[in-house]
């Protein structure tokens, strides 16, 4: 999933985006709330991460911006500790969550796929579909309790099907969710369809049931 961390502290900045690239985030960073105006306009987000309290701009006129522009994103705001206020209005005006400073990157971590759960509607860290199941604290997919070897990137388009199951995404979602920033550089359009094209090469070695289908001229739909 892709995170847009939005800190003026840099070394807070670069300490939260350590520890979620090493989570498996794609994270991009923004260190005044200009720049974090002009990513929000142009890139899709899961989770935005934002602290109100920048010196260049209200956080909380940025949240309502952010909504706009990312109205699918997940939002926790994070507030000096005490400020009350700032967390209420905040939490009125669509956040998700709060963080109080200082804060433990473990709890981020916990609350960001707390939310991811209640989000999507998973009870637990198992998604499953038919006899399949995405373990996404192992970041295995199983079927019948059986691993099935799956590369990185394949492992991170199943789940990110599963979580939006019956939503058609289109390449460039898939490609800024999973990829980050990567179709500005060297971005194939055929490299989605090669991932996906060995996804369902190896499902249908243990369920003939097509999950992933195309749709024409868009992307792909996974159906439940």
């Amino acid at each position: 999933m892709r995170v847009l961390i939005v800190e003026d502290e840099k070394d807070l900045a670069q300490e939260i985006s350590e520890f979620l690239t090493n989570e498996h985030y794609n994270c991009d960073i923004a260190y005044t709330g200009t720049d974090a105006s002009e990513s929000l306009a142009v890139n899709m987000y899961d989770f935005v991460l934002l602290d109100i309290g920048l010196p260049d701009y209200n956080g909380l006129d940025l949240l309502k911006e952010a909504k706009e522009y990312n109205s699918e994103a997940y939002f926790i705001i994070i507030t000096a500790r005490g400020a009350i206020e700032d967390k209420v209005k905040g939490l009125d005006l669509g956040a998700d969550d709060y963080l109080a400073k200082p804060f433990a990157l473990l709890e981020l971590g916990s609350r960001i796929k707390a939310i991811a759960r209640r989000k999507f509607g998973n009870k637990t860290h198992l998604l499953q579909f038919g006899n399949f199941a995405v373990d996404i604290n192992k970041r295995v997919l199983f079927f019948d309790d059986n691993p099935i070897d799956l590369t990185k990137k394949e492992y991170e388009l199943i789940s990110y099907f599963v979580l939006n199951k019956n939503r058609v995404l289109n390449r460039l979602q898939l490609t800024e969710h999973i990829w980050g920033d990567f179709y500005e550089n060297d971005f194939d359009s055929n490299y989605i369809d090669v991932h996906i094209k060995n996804i369902r090469k190896k499902l249908a070695t243990y369920d003939d049931t097509k999950w992933i289908k195309t749709v024409r001229g868009i992307g792909y739909k996974f159906e439940l």
